[in-house]
């Protein structure tokens, strides 16, 4: 395996785009029931997973965290998204809707609470298995920068996520998914490999206006390998905002289908907290069950 956490550690100096601030809250111990704590070897990996029981295979989702808890070890990083970002809460309130705008952390437009409560109403939320590796810092934030860590989630992550969790193994009930800088990689991974990813989808992703062509036409290549679902969001006050709505014009004129939902609220915990979860787990337990997406 080409990576390892020590050149991603080095890789932090040189990576330049900005992403949620660092928290020094220390990872709380795991469950069992809700929460499986995978470790890998030789790849000096790590990764927590949602797995609730479920009497039937459920979709797997790769969910990738943001640079501020990069550089501060596996076990940080592999926690983020039930204990900084509050994952379990937000899935637990998706499995008992209506959602309100206190679940969201203030951060959603009466129109877009509606369309949500709308989805869980027709279609009861049924749950994934959601895989939260640790996300290194890539130092080459190409395409090519992005492919080991790439072949760690398909070679290695996914299946012992399926095995232990007893998950589907369907392309088209697959997922992966990120916020900032893990939105960016998130994208260079989907990409890559449309032949494993159903769907993918970016939250707040750590792009520039200018990078917008190029990862259009990565999306176009790999829509004629094999059509995908794709979605980006971001928010008012997110200053990669500009980019993202660069890329959804630049995938537009590639004619690459995807969706763009803006909300209001910050580059920030909270947002995580709030829209960017509830987004994110809404939005791939739908369409990789194929269900038509708020």
């Amino acid at each position: 395996m080409a990576f390892t956490r020590r050149r991603a550690l080095l890789g932090l100096a040189a990576f330049s785009i900005g992403a949620c601030r660092s928290k020094q809250t220390p990872p709380s111990p795991v469950d069992g029931l809700r929460w499986k704590d995978l470790s890998f070897t030789p790849e000096e990996e790590r990764a927590l997973v949602l797995a609730a029981p479920s009497t039937r295979p459920l979709p797997v989702l790769v969910a990738l965290h943001g640079r501020g808890e990069s550089g501060r070890g596996l076990e940080v990083g592999a926690f983020a998204w039930r204990d900084d970002y509050g994952l379990d809460r937000i899935d637990r309130r998706l499995l008992a809707p209506p959602l309100t705008g206190v679940d969201l952390e203030g951060f959603v437009r009466p129109d877009r609470l509606a369309q949500m409560n709308d989805s869980l109403a027709k279609h009861p939320y049924e749950g994934l298995v959601v895989a939260c590796p640790y996300t290194p810092v890539v130092a080459d934030r190409s395409e090519k920068g992005a492919a080991p860590f790439g072949r760690f989630v398909t070679d290695v992550l996914l299946p012992r996520v399926r095995a232990e969790a007893k998950a589907s193994s369907d392309r088209a009930a697959t997922g992966i998914d990120g916020v900032s800088m893990g939105g960016r990689l998130a994208l260079f991974v989907g990409f890559a490999h449309p032949e494993i990813f159903g769907a993918v989808g970016a939250l707040q992703p750590a792009l520039k206006p200018e990078e917008a062509p190029v990862f259009a036409k990565l999306a176009r290549a790999a829509m004629d390998r094999q059509p995908f679902a794709l979605r980006i969001v971001s928010s008012d006050d997110d200053p990669f905002l500009p980019a993202v709505r660069a890329l959804s014009a630049a995938l537009a004129e590639e004619k690459v289908p995807h969706q763009l939902v803006v909300t209001p609220g910050p580059h920030d915990y909270a947002w995580n907290r709030g829209p960017g979860g509830a987004e994110m787990l809404l939005w791939h337990e739908r369409v990789l069950r194929g269900l038509p997406a708020p």
